[in-house]
């Protein structure tokens, strides 16, 4: 009998999402329940936004909440490399085979023309697609232009009538119009394959014979569905799990909800009730008991009983729940768990100097620091008062500032303040005029120990929410103001 082998594929291009530990999960106790293999691979061919620092918080996330895998970068295993950038003469033999058994072809059209001819086809109300331009070149054309370093791009062939039947395990039979599909590029300029040959390639490769991923992807599925054919491969089976939604039914997104793990992980919430939250997103216990660990869920997993709805992820109820996990511990798992969360030795020596020559006496302490052990803040609107800021300047300074930190990928005192100095010398104020209302957002006061340092140390995670919290309640940014402030935040670079 075939091993069950699933696997989570995330993009270490940002702070490790919530959506992704909800991925990861489900894909656990599925092999598990089966006595199977869980897989994580890394798909990072998108170089100029992949870190290893995102990697790494992957991991780290992941462990964080109880999550393992057999086989990885960071473990090997007899399928590796499990980093997509380091297989890439894999990808360019795979994208050889398909332009040889005629199934891709290269094309050599430049974005100008691509954009032209999307135009064209929005404006006489057709779908946007490939025009199949290059499809047609002769082979002596195609050597001579790939001879002479013609930049170019390996394109699918697909089918332009017809349905495609997607099978999937939550929904049967999905019919999808071949019409919809464009193209697809395989392998890009740089030679490095897109997600949909990547995929397709590594998942045949490493043996995964269930894939769970977000609903996102079924209307792609059609592309990866040919490809297994084009390759003569058995597919795995497809299972297109609900997406994560806000309290307002929208999808999950940092905008109104925070998603990074490690956000939920500096706030002090618990790994055990944060998976057990997860763990009902959309699916239940056979006794609808809302308290399991995971260990329960993979007991009792069923991909059955996963409901199609859209899971709410509502901070409220999992706050609630977590506070159901608190009251079970021991007072010495609870007085550990305060200890290793804020009291720990690292985090007080890199609190201790910034705070060492401003007190007289240790009971002074908590007062000036207490902003360090919290996770959001009571905030005070008129600690950003601006004697030089209108109120609607003084929104903008922060969202703006807020913007910059949360495309910053390194963490640290000079990069931050050159966030914010980026944004004060575009708008020609100084720094002096966006500081304080730095110290009252992350602080909740108007002077404290370094702001800057303060930022640091509390790390990206709590800085950005709380001046997220400090836009809200100044009145937060309206839609017009939004379109606005993004092409401002273009400008500044």
């Amino acid at each position: 009998m075939t091993t069950v082998r699933t696997r989570i594929a995330p993009s270490p291009t940002g702070d490790p999402h919530v959506g992704t530990a909800y991925i990861a999960l489900f894909n656990l106790c599925f092999a598990r329940q089966h006595g199977g293999e869980f897989i994580l691979r890394i798909e990072d061919t998108d170089q100029v936004r992949s870190t290893r620092e995102s990697e790494q918080q992957i991991y780290d996330a992941l462990r964080w909440l109880g999550i393992e895998w057999s086989e990885g970068p960071d473990v090997g295993g007899p399928h590796g490399p499990y980093r997509q950038s380091e297989r890439g003469h894999i990808y360019q033999k795979y994208s050889a085979e398909l332009v040889e058994k005629g199934h891709a072809f290269h094309c050599f059209c430049s974005a100008e023309r691509l954009d032209k001819v999307r135009a064209e086809q929005m404006e006489a109300k057709q779908t946007p697609r490939y025009d199949g331009h290059c499809m047609h070149l002769s082979a002596d054309e195609v050597q001579q232009r790939l001879a002479a370093g013609e930049p170019n791009v390996v394109r699918m062939k697909v089918p332009t009538e017809g349905v495609c039947v997607v099978p999937d395990m939550l929904r049967g039979e999905v019919e999808i119009p071949w019409d919809r599909m464009d193209m697809q590029v395989l392998m890009k300029t740089d030679g490095l394959p897109t997600y949909f040959l990547a995929n397709v390639v590594d998942d045949h490769l490493m043996g995964i014979t269930h894939v769970l991923r977000g609903e996102e992807w079924l209307p792609s599925a059609p592309k990866l569905i040919l490809l297994y054919e084009y390759f003569g491969w058995e597919k795995p089976q497809l299972c297109y799990m609900p997406l994560l939604r806000n309290p307002d039914k929208s999808k999950l997104s940092k905008r109104k909800n925070p998603t990074s793990i490690t956000f939920y992980e500096r706030m002090g919430f618990l790994p055990q009730a944060m998976l057990n939250y997860l763990g009902r997103m959309g699916w239940s216990m056979p006794d609808e008991r809302e308290k399991f660990s995971l260990d329960e869920m993979v007991e009792h997993f069923d991909i059955n009983r996963v409901s199609l709805g859209g899971p709410i992820f509502d901070l409220e109820k999992l706050s609630w729940l977590n506070g159901q996990w608190m009251r079970e511990l021991s007072v010495e798992e609870f007085a550990a768990g305060a200890q290793k969360w804020a009291f720990n030795s690292n985090y007080l020596m890199q609190i201790a100097p910034h705070v060492q020559g401003r007190v007289e006496t240790f009971s002074q302490i908590a007062p000036l620091a207490s902003f360090f052990f919290a996770g959001g803040l009571t905030l005070d609107a008129k600690l950003f008062e601006s004697k030089k800021l209108s109120a609607d300047q003084v929104r903008q300074v922060m969202q703006l500032i807020l913007w910059k930190l949360e495309a910053l990928r390194q963490w640290e005192k000079d990069r931050i303040t050159g966030c914010i100095q980026a944004v004060v010398e575009h708008l020609e104020l100084k720094l002096r005029d966006a500081m304080p209302l730095m110290f009252a957002a992350v602080t909740g006061q108007a002077s404290s120990v370094s702001v800057l340092d303060a930022m640091e140390i509390l790390g990206p995670d709590l800085t950005r929410f709380r001046l997220r919290q400090a836009i809200e309640l100044l009145g937060g940014v309206s839609k017009k103001e939004n379109k606005e402030w993004e092409k401002l935040l273009a400008a500044i670079g």
